[in-house]
C-alpha cells in the first residue's frame, strides 16, 4: 500500500542500502523499510515537513537534522494517513531548493593514540594521512576508536595502514 502511494506520487523506485528508495529527478524523498512491529516510511527531508499532526518521529536523535520517518503498526493507519500529502510536501521543498544541509563541517576529532604512534613512527603514513581531507581522517580515527577489543583495534590498524599508504579512504571500496 505505502509502495502504491509513492509510485502514484511520480517516483523512481530503486533500492538503496538494501531498501527501496524513492526519488524525485536525482533526489531521495524517501524510502521503505520493515520491522518485527512496524513498517516504517523514512522522509530524507523530513525535517523541513510541517508535520501538524506530529506523524514523524527522528529515529536516529542526535545522528541527523533532516531524516524522519513515520511509522505504521496496522492497515487501518496506512489507509487513513494523509501519506501523500507529506511526498507531495516534500517533493516541492526539493523543487524550490530547500535541503538541511550536513553538518560535518569542522567536527572536531580525537587521533586515537594506536593511530598516532603509527603516524610517529611510519613518515610515509604520515606524509600521506596528512594529504586526506580532514573528513577522511575522521573516518579513519572513529572507525578505530569504536572497536572494543585491543585486538579488533590491532587489526584495524594494519588495515589502515595499507589503505592509508596506497592513498585510499575508509570506504573507497564503497563508492562508484
Amino acid at each position: 500500500m505505502l509502495r502504491s502511494t509513492l509510485l502514484s506520487c511520480d517516483l523512481t523506485e530503486t533500492i538503496k542500502w538494501g531498501s527501496p528508495c524513492y526519488m524525485w529527478k536525482n533526489e531521495n524523498i524517501a524510502g521503505l523499510t520493515a520491522f518485527k512491529n512496524y513498517t516504517g516510511l523514512w522522509f530524507f527531508m523530513g525535517g523541513l515537513l510541517q508535520d501538524k499532526n506530529k506523524y514523524l518521529t527522528n529515529a536516529q536523535e542526535g545522528k541527523t537534522k533532516a531524516m524522519r520517518q513515520w511509522r505504521f503498526f496496522s492497515r487501518e493507519e496506512i489507509l487513513s494517513a494523509p501519506i501523500r500529502d507529506y511526498i507531495l510536501e516534500s517533493v516541492e521543498n526539493y523543487k524550490l531548493g530547500i535541503k538541511i544541509k550536513p553538518s560535518s563541517k569542522n567536527k572536531v576529532f580525537e587521533i586515537p593514540e594506536l593511530l598516532a604512534k603509527a603516524l610517529i613512527d611510519d613518515h610515509q603514513l604520515y606524509t600521506t594521512w596528512n594529504s586526506f581531507s580532514p573528513s577522511c581522517q575522521r573516518e579513519y580515527a572513529e572507525y578505530l576508536a569504536e572497536a572494543k577489543l585491543e585486538e579488533t583495534r590491532k587489526k584495524r590498524l594494519d588495515k589502515m595502514i595499507v589503505m592509508i599508504k596506497n592513498n585510499m579512504s575508509l570506504n573507497d571500496k564503497y563508492k562508484k
